[in-house]
């Protein structure tokens, strides 16, 4: 058979990306059509039948205050997180590639946090902030102190704090690995024509990192508009459903309080969401490739 035949190209795809796009088929591309079916109906997740109502969960979705309540939340969670998630992962990065000694053992240390799952991770942040926090807290009060998960702005930075910690060693490694790509002989120029190191950071490592801030920024944003593993296991939405995220909402309204139709409605618009920060990603990425 000639290697530049359509047959061949098809037996050798079949062999080698056959098995992988089939299972991408089957657990991805299938259940995410068969999702979108379901929101043109009025499911309750258990019942045989799946009357048809159109649009009406599309409407339903938009006139849901408590589901845009917990949208603005998440943005405003995502926009704190994601702050400071950069700011930390960047200095860390910077400090373990400034030559100091046991940097190696440093970089295995903060990202240890990320490899842990968030439902463990927020259980063992619920045991610091209940139980140390409250102790050390105490103690140092000279009183009773209650504990951050039991206010509305407590829990938001319980959230913010726990995500921090987990996600800033990821995102420090794509940091590392600009620091890295970063020729020593251009920060050496730069000093030698009498720039300061904070000058030569800058006007030359910082712009030549460019990439790596924008693959961190819109990972980190795209991470914590689905957020659910954390927000279940550390406040579950407490007090009051005042730290319930978009996703456990969407959670709630489908397997919960069984509208699953219009739950996976409001789900479909998340995606919309985090697919339109994905294509910014990209397109951001690509206009970056090219002025350069």
């Amino acid at each position: 058979m000639k290697r530049n035949t359509m047959s061949y190209k098809v037996q050798q795809f079949l062999i080698f990306a056959g098995p992988a796009a089939l299972l991408f088929t089957a657990v991805v591309i299938v259940p995410f059509i068969y999702g979108i079916y379901l929101t043109f109906t009025s499911w309750d997740g258990v019942s045989a039948s799946k009357p048809f109502v159109g649009l009406a969960n599309y409407v339903g979705a938009f006139a849901d205050g408590d589901y845009w309540i917990a949208m603005g939340r998440t943005i405003l969670y995502s926009i704190f997180s994601v702050i400071l998630i950069n700011v930390f992962a960047f200095l860390l990065a910077y400090l373990v590639t400034s030559g100091v000694k046991g940097q190696n053992f440093f970089r295995s240390g903060f990202f240890i946090p990320n490899l842990i799952g968030g439902i463990v991770l927020g259980y063992i942040w619920k045991f610091v902030f209940n139980r140390a926090y409250v102790a050390v807290a105490g103690a140092i009060a000279g009183g009773t102190v209650p504990s951050p998960l039991s206010t509305t702005s407590g829990a938001m930075f319980a959230l913010v704090t726990v995500s921090v910690w987990q996600y800033a060693g990821y995102m420090m490694l794509i940091y590392v690995a600009g620091f890295m790509s970063v020729s020593d002989a251009l920060k050496e120029a730069a000093l030698i024509d009498g720039c300061t190191p904070m000058q030569a950071m800058m006007n030359v490592t910082i712009p030549l990192m460019r990439a790596s801030f924008v693959q961190c920024i819109f990972l980190s944003i795209t991470r914590f508009y689905v957020v659910y593993d954390v927000n279940l296991s550390l406040t579950k939405g407490e007090p009051f459903n005042t730290s319930v995220m978009a996703a456990m909402h969407v959670y709630n309204q489908a397997f919960t309080y069984k509208n699953y139709g219009l739950g996976q409605a409001e789900a479909f618009i998340l995606f919309l969401v985090c697919a339109i920060v994905g294509i910014t990603q990209v397109y951001v990425g690509k206009k970056g490739e090219v002025a350069a």
